[in-house]
């Protein structure tokens, strides 16, 4: 395989591109973390939490007694929704990831593509026969 070949492979990956919107994605949810800690410790205080642990503790064990019953039934549902999910998920990554990538590289991803192409020989044209149109000889 040529360069070329290699080259134009590599920038209509979606994989890549997914792998660079979910880095992006993360990047961005990790920013946000110092100012998420913050407003739940100033929301919180451990007072409040160690009076109030009992009860949320018997409300959670009631909700999952609650949900193992029903999980049987529920089952195909869940794994159709995660299904979806998941596909929703790596379009929206592959999406970000060419936003991403093409910020990052300016137009260097596009430049390629069009240099793979152009580093690409010629094909040859099919050569045609010729048709005759000879009549048919007949002897009398």
């Amino acid at each position: 395989m040529t360069l070329a070949t290699e080259v134009k492979k590599f920038t209509e990956s979606k994989p890549f591109y997914a792998v660079a919107g979910a880095g992006d994605f993360l990047v961005e949810k990790l920013r946000e973390l110092p100012g998420q800690l913050q407003k739940l410790g100033t929301q919180v205080s451990t007072g409040d939490l160690a009076r109030e642990l009992p009860e949320k503790s018997r409300a959670a064990a009631t909700k999952a007694e609650d949900i193992v019953r029903d999980l049987p039934s529920k089952a195909r549902v869940y794994a159709d929704q995660v299904s979806a999910a998941a596909t929703d998920i790596y379009e929206a990554s592959v999406t970000r990831g060419r936003k991403v990538v093409s910020k990052a590289s300016g137009e260097a991803a596009l430049e390629l593509e069009e240099v793979s192409v152009a580093a690409e020989p010629p094909k040859a044209a099919p050569v045609k026969k010729p048709r005759t149109t000879a009549k048919p000889t007949t002897k009398a």
